[in-house]
This record gives C-alpha cells, structure tokens and sequence, in this order.
C-alpha cells in the first residue's frame, strides 16, 4: 500500500524550494518582521476557557477522498464557524493534497475572523513558520511522525519565537517522547497518516500516557456529539472536526446543531 504521508513530505520538500526560490527567505523574514508585531490570539487559552473546545476546520479536499467542497469559500465559511460557536479554527494551506492555501487564512482575517487560527499543513522547514506568521496564523501543526525528534524541537523553538503556539502532533505510542518537548498542545491524530484509516480509539488509548495537565486535542474522525462528551470525560480539551461540517450544505449551520448536541 501506498505511503500518503511520505508522498506529501517528499512533494513539500519540492515545493519548499520552489518557493524559496521564488521569495527567498531573507525578504520573507523581513516582511515578517515589518508586518508582523502583534501576539495573535492564544488557541490554549481559547480552547481552555470553551465550554466546547470544538476547533472547527476548512477543509476542501483530502487525499483518501477527493474534494469535499471544491467550491468552499474561504471568507464565508471560517466566518460562520467564528459565528456558530467554534473555539478556534484551522485552515488547512496544503495545495496539492488537500485544496488549500496560505490565502485562505488572509481571506479569513480579512472576512473578519478574530478567533485563534491553526495553520494546518506539513512543517518541514523554518521558512514554512515564517509563512504561517505572515498569512494570519496563530499556531502551527508539528506532526511527530514527520519529523526527527531534534527537527521537530528546532522548530518548536523556532515557532515560539515568532510568537506562534505548537500543536504537537502524535498518533501511536512510539511517539509519545515528543511529548516531552513541551509543546503547548498535544494532539492525538485518529488518522494514520501512512493510510489515511481513522479509528477514534487512538486517543482513548493514549490520553492517560500524555503528560499529566497537558491540554489534549483529539484529531478527526469525530463526527457525533457523544463522541465529543466522552473525549472531554477522558480529559481532552480540544476537539479539531472538519469533514462533518465542511461536507454538510451549511458547515456553519451543522456546528450549531452539533453544539447544541453537545
């Protein structure tokens, strides 16, 4: 079987060089540092003080399964999620494997949204930090599996110099000494990244192995409400959905319903 996240890393490698190419990172430091001089919104504090830690997604496409909304809109539906009750938001900007882009963040903001935004792609390289600090974002996905465990450290650092929190990623129990880098989230990925098969279990079964009083994050595959109560029961904070809303007519609408489900 096909390896999907070493086909996305390989492919992110390219396009990391194109881009720097096209703007070196010297002048994108500097545009960042010109431009960028406030704190963005805190995604721990916002999930800590929810009563839903729902992290609502924008999320056109998936590699497992094609578009999901080719034509979701950037402005109007992080928007609703803002306005339908999300804690946080994240806005996948991968291109190739999942329709996205660092533009659907500036769309966002510039729609009005103020809530803590998650750039969603995979963090390879520094230069990619300085893009999510430039576009709007708040935090950065770090995905254990990924990275070495001294890469994923040096970007961590990196992240938090640029005033951007870490959401650390992890899937199985092979990676929970990532855990020990002191990212300000923890994440459990339902999904495994290699075949794209989701099984919610995971983050039943790692969540008493995580740190004690790290904020926990469930990732995908959560798509009723009771699944959500039984997560927080396990001590999860946070709980990142996207193709539940984004492939309902109205994602900002289903998020209503489903809070209010809660």
């Amino acid at each position: 079987m096909k390896d999907i996240l070493e086909e996305i890393v390989a492919h992110k490698r390219m396009e990391n060089e194109r881009q720097k190419a096209a703007l070196p990172e010297a002048r994108l430091r500097q545009m960042v540092e010109r431009s960028c001089t406030d704190t963005p919104p805190s995604l721990s504090q916002a999930l800590r003080r929810s009563a839903t830690g729902i992290i609502a997604e924008f999320k056109r496409k998936s590699p497992s399964k094609g578009w999901i909304k080719e034509d979701g809109n950037a402005a109007s539906i992080p928007l609703s999620y803002q306005q339908n009750g999300a804690a946080a938001l994240s806005i996948l900007t991968d291109g190739q494997f999942f329709g996205g882009s660092d533009d659907h963040i500036r769309e966002a903001r510039l729609a009005g949204v103020t809530l803590p935004v998650l750039y969603k792609n995979f963090v390879i390289d520094e230069y990619q930090l300085l893009r999510a600090r430039l576009c709007g974002a708040s935090a950065v996905l770090l995905i254990a599996a990924c990275l070495s465990k001294a890469d994923c450290a040096r970007l961590m650092r990196a992240a938090h110099g640029l005033r951007l929190e870490v959401l650390l990623e992890m899937h199985g129990e092979n990676e929970l000494e990532y855990a020990d880098l002191g990212p300000d989230i923890c994440g459990i990925n339902n999904r495994h990244l290699g075949t794209f098969n989701t099984n919610v279990s995971h983050s039943f079964n790692m969540a008493e192995l995580l740190p004690p009083g790290i904020l926990k994050v469930s990732e995908s595959g959560i798509s009723a409400p009771y699944t959500v109560r039984r997560l927080r029961e396990a001590g999860f904070g946070g709980f990142l959905i996207g193709e539940n809303f984004m492939k309902a007519a109205d994602p900002g609408a289903e998020l209503n319903r489903f809070i209010n489900e809660i």
